[in-house]
């Protein structure tokens, strides 16, 4: 029998207006924004409604803003769609998925994520450290590129994303970011794209927001939740609480492992993806690994009310 995966993004999908269509739409959507609000104790939905760009982009209210569109789309239409056999995130979309799946509240989860995108931002300066996407190139590769700009500045640099379909995320110091990126341009690299980020996320430049947050996360509530994550940093099956409450400490400077996931997925039988939120990221990668697995899926995005229709 075929299984069922819902996926949540991380951030990078935020745009102005995001969630908006939903809120009108959908009297659930709406009540998710309310909700925003009030316990973070400031406009979020204002911000997500009309912007500035420039605010939205911090990462203390991407986060939120993210995780907040995610939970509208799960309210409004998740009684609508098949229900999930597992779920999993991206980065801060584990949160949306624990959210989803019922272990943390709402509420408690949008208090947190703004807190963490604060402690990533306030744990390396603002253009000390970067990020970097390398398109076409093995985790080897780009492993053996990363130690050699290590060695060759003296400073960090790390695989931080294995996205899949050729795609890995590098994160660390902006000079030594900038210096694998050449290493890995020579040695055959197809693309290299330096990306709009604020922090090197998921990379040991962020232990101090790790350890800002681990009190944070001790003092949550988390239940069993109604199936299974597959959690980021181990790209592992987990249903036990007290190990997804540690799967959340240990991804802010572990890296982000979504190619193992999808694998682990399609392995587990999993022939239908849908994405929860803005974007469509990750449905696009559940389509291509799925493809190049030679597994036939149906994968989809569900953010706004016209991914309804039919």
């Amino acid at each position: 029998m075929s299984k069922v995966a819902w996926l949540f993004p991380g951030q990078g999908s935020q745009a102005v207006g995001m969630g908006m269509a939903l809120a009108q739409a959908e009297p659930a959507a709406k009540a998710v924004l309310q909700d925003a609000d009030a316990a973070l104790g400031f406009e979020l939905s204002k911000l997500m409604a009309e912007g500035p760009a420039e605010m939205l982009k911090l990462t203390e209210h991407t986060q939120p803003a993210i995780l907040t569109h995610s939970t509208m789309a799960v309210r409004a239409f998740g009684d609508k769609l098949p229900k999930p056999d597992f779920v999993a995130g991206h980065s801060l979309g584990e949160y949306s998925a624990l959210v989803a799946a019922g272990a943390l509240s709402f509420a408690d989860a949008v208090r947190t994520v703004r807190e963490r995108g604060r402690a990533m931002q306030v744990a390396v300066p603002v253009g000390v450290g970067a990020m970097a996407a390398i398109i076409g190139m093995s985790q080897t590769e780009v492993e053996a590129g990363c130690q050699e700009a290590q060695a060759k500045t003296g400073k960090i640099v790390v695989p931080a994303n294995f996205n899949g379909a050729g795609q890995i995320v590098i994160a660390g110091h902006a000079e030594a970011v900038e210096s694998a990126m050449e290493i890995l341009k020579a040695k055959g690299g197809r693309k290299m794209i330096k990306l709009p980020v604020s922090a090197p996320f998921h990379s040991p430049l962020m232990e101090p927001a790790k350890t800002h947050m681990e009190p944070v996360l001790k003092a949550l509530t988390f239940k069993p939740p109604r199936c299974p994550l597959v959690n980021n940093v181990d790209a592992k099956v987990v249903t036990e609480t007290e190990a997804l409450r540690e799967g959340l400490i240990r991804q802010i400077a572990g890296a982000v492992r979504w190619e193992a996931i999808m694998s682990l997925l399609l392995k587990e039988g999993v022939t239908t993806f849908i994405e929860l939120g803005p974007g469509k990221v990750l449905s696009g990668i559940a389509g291509r690994l799925a493809k190049e697995a030679g597994i036939e899926v149906q994968a989809m995005s569900i953010g706004a009310p016209e991914d309804m229709a039919g």
